[in-house]
């Protein structure tokens, strides 16, 4: 058996799953924490060991945590219908993890806990946002992960933590930007306003090299890294690169920046009425009409040796292909 055990959350999740999938590849042996072991997703007839219960599930947390080397905190709460629900998802979930993390293994390698660059929010102008832009995060979501994050740095003198903020995803087995490929797929290009606006878009692969780097690095030990694309993009670019990897004209259309606070606001107000809230609410209007969605990425990699290795090209080819595979569209 490896010396190396990572204990996992949000493991049957996009991200978790592909960081999963990875540290298995390295020789790792994995342990994840699951609500319900019938539904492991992606991750069913994976070599794992399997603890069930939520991150309030302080039995399972501690008999999963201790032992283990590494500690990946990849779960969190992207939709809720309350303020407090997103605190709790995030903050208090958090806090309650690396405080059993502290009891049980204070002799950690490394915490890892996945954040969002919603947390610090969009760039001023042209400039990306980097580790000493002051946060200000513009929804109850990002101010959640924000305060996730104090909740890591309050331990930063006990444990070897890291803290790694992320910009926009894609890849295999995404649900966050599987609409835009669907829209792309039935012919529609959508884009917000009326100017470019721009985005680090960073492909599931890299962002799990980058996950990994920052467990393995003893120098990463009480630091917070952006992990993103090296390159920022247009949505223009990203839809002339998905034109080309559909081999179809796609049709154009410029949703003007109020509509979308009132597209938002509708879907918000619809989803209170359902079981499962919508990530797409009026609050979210304010994230999808920012210009500029970048973070510089200098930090991880000139510390972590971090780079972009996934071309946009190769990215979306080899996720519309999963998606089309997959039969989602």
């Amino acid at each position: 058996m490896s010396s190396r055990i990572a204990f996992v959350t949000g493991g049957t999740g996009f991200i978790g799953s592909h960081l999963v999938e990875r540290l298995l590849s390295k020789g790792y042996s994995v342990r994840c924490l699951v609500r319900n072991p019938s539904k492991l997703g992606y991750l069913q007839n994976f070599p794992i060991e399997i603890f069930e219960g939520d991150l309030f599930s302080n039995s399972a947390l501690e008999k999963g945590i201790a032992g283990a080397q590494y500690v990946y905190h990849v779960a969190g709460l992207v939709a809720a219908k309350t303020k407090e629900e997103f605190y709790r998802g995030n903050r208090d979930a958090t806090r309650n993890i690396i405080e059993i993390t502290s009891r049980v293994n204070p002799g950690i390698t490394k915490f890892v806990h996945i954040s969002s660059q919603t947390a610090v929010g969009p760039g001023d102008g042209s400039t990306a946002v980097n580790e000493s832009t002051t946060p200000h995060p513009l929804t109850t979501y990002g101010k959640s992960k924000l305060a996730s994050e104090y909740e890591v740095l309050k331990f930063k003198d006990k444990l070897p933590v890291t803290i790694l903020r992320v910009s926009a995803v894609y890849g295999p087995r995404d649900t966050a930007t599987f609409d835009y490929f669907k829209s792309a797929h039935m012919g529609l290009e959508l884009l917000v306003g009326f100017k470019d606006s721009y985005v680090s878009l960073v492909h599931s692969t890299d962002l799990v090299s980058g996950i990994i780097l920052a467990g393995e690095s003893e120098r990463a030990n009480g630091q917070i890294y952006f992990i993103g694309s090296e390159k920022y993009y247009t949505w223009n670019e990203i839809g002339f690169v998905t034109r080309g990897v559909l081999n179809k004209k796609l049709f154009r259309i410029r949703v003007p920046k109020p509509l979308v606070f009132v597209i938002a606001g509708v879907a918000g107000f619809f989803s209170t009425f359902k079981e499962k809230p919508s990530v797409l609410n009026f609050e979210k209007g304010y994230d999808l009409t920012q210009d500029n969605w970048t973070c510089d990425v200098t930090k991880a990699k000139t510390e972590l040796g971090y780079k972009q290795e996934v071309t946009l090209a190769d990215g979306i080819k080899e996720t519309v292909k999963w998606y089309l595979d997959n039969k989602w569209m």
